[in-house]
């Protein structure tokens, strides 16, 4: 079954908060759900799917339904890390075609910056899980376990620091012009390559920002998208894929975007060429660069020079990405970037984006999203989305 026309984002919401002290993860929940609604015209007893992840505490949610007392006849709290919440828009546009739900509320929230956590430099263990007796002695963390797939690009086609910092040079030139963004600053290709060395060959400028917030997305059927006064945003098509070690016969220089993303451009009818924007999970730079390549915006190995060319800068490149700074310069809410992508690339379609980077006669973007590790196991998602008429 086609997800074309079966569903549309009607409301979305980006909590503004970057360091959450004063408030709680439900109440961060909570915060993000009101605002999507209220963005969308809708009111939570509209609601009746309701969508979390694991940052959501306790049970997910069956807590979270009571918390934020909604009254809904379908849940889904599938959980792939970053990707979580792009799936979760797949997920509930396919239930909303299957007639489980009409209204359906997805949310996001976390606060590792006020909880201090050490993210990207502490073990990643994940309880009981088959990998850990084989992985664990050797110290896997996350920015050593993405500095394996970049320093393998770099062996394989000769990519370069210089050409992964211009990634950060773009997200830099987009975050001046966005308020909340964490890192506001305009960085050079210079800035990056000289910021510390984290875990060879990823520099501190590499690596996305820690912060707290959270965000939501309201997906509804079509019919009920038009009814309202908000621009109307179409899901055109969708597709997820995992990757794992396959036995120890692993390529670290592809993701499953290499899956997830013919698959959404398929159900949705359109190409890599017809995309005018683009919001790429950058958890770290060479997180983009291989989406990039996997998703066919350019050739396998042609992404540093790609890149490199200014393509990502909104203005002057041929594919905008991340204009509101993502997960390297604005936000990465939970430590998890996925839903930020899809918020963003509603404000692109709708014409709300920052007036700076506000992509020209933006019809046709791309959300993806990644969750886990590209050097271990991860999840790729990726989503189609169109301005309806």
């Amino acid at each position: 079954m086609s997800l074309k026309g079966k569903a549309c984002i009607a409301g979305v919401y980006e909590h503004p908060t970057r360091k959450a002290a004063d408030k709680s993860v439900f109440q961060l929940h909570a915060e993000v759900a009101k605002g999507a609604l209220e963005d969308a015209g809708l009111s939570i007893q509209d609601v009746d799917g309701y969508f979390c992840a694991g940052d959501a505490p306790g049970l997910g949610p069956i807590n979270m339904v009571d918390y934020l007392g909604l009254k809904v006849r379908h849940v889904d709290s599938t959980e792939t890390g970053g990707s979580s919440y792009l799936i979760h828009v797949s997920h509930a546009a396919q239930a909303i075609a299957a007639g489980k739900c009409k209204v359906a509320l997805i949310t996001l929230a976390g606060r590792p910056r006020a909880d201090g956590m050490a993210t990207g430099t502490a073990p990643r263990v994940w309880g009981a899980t088959p990998d850990v007796p084989f992985e664990f002695p050797f110290g896997p963390v996350t920015v050593n376990l993405y500095a394996m797939a970049a320093m393998r690009h770099m062996h394989e086609f000769g990519t370069t620091s210089e050409q992964l910092a211009w990634i950060r040079v773009a997200a830099s030139h987009h975050a001046q012009h966005n308020p909340n963004a964490v890192a506001r600053e305009v960085v050079t290709v210079e800035d990056v390559v000289e910021s510390p060395l984290i875990a060879d060959p990823l520099h501190r400028l590499d690596c996305c920002v820690i912060s707290d917030g959270g965000g939501a997305i309201v997906v509804t059927r079509p019919e009920i998208a038009k009814s309202l006064k908000r621009p109307v945003v179409e899901v055109l098509g969708a597709g997820e894929a995992p990757k794992g070690q396959n036995g120890g016969k692993i390529n670290l220089t592809y993701t499953a975007a290499a899956w997830s993303g013919p698959r959404a451009f398929e159900e949705a009818g359109v190409t890599p060429a017809d995309i005018r924007y683009v919001s790429i999970y950058d958890s770290f730079t060479i997180t983009v660069l291989l989406a990039l390549e996997d998703l066919g915006f350019c050739a396998k190995g042609e992404g540093g020079r790609f890149v490199a060319e200014g393509n990502l800068i909104s203005g002057v490149g041929k594919l905008p990405f991340n204009t509101d700074g993502g997960g390297l310069c604005n936000n990465h809410p939970a430590n998890r970037g996925g839903l930020t992508k899809v918020v963003e690339a509603v404000r692109q379609l709708r014409g709300e984006a920052h007036p700076a980077v506000q992509v020209k006669n933006c019809d046709l973007a791309l959300a993806h999203g990644t969750g886990g590790s590209l050097g271990t196991r991860h999840c790729s998602a990726t989503l189609i989305l169109g301005r309806g008429a």
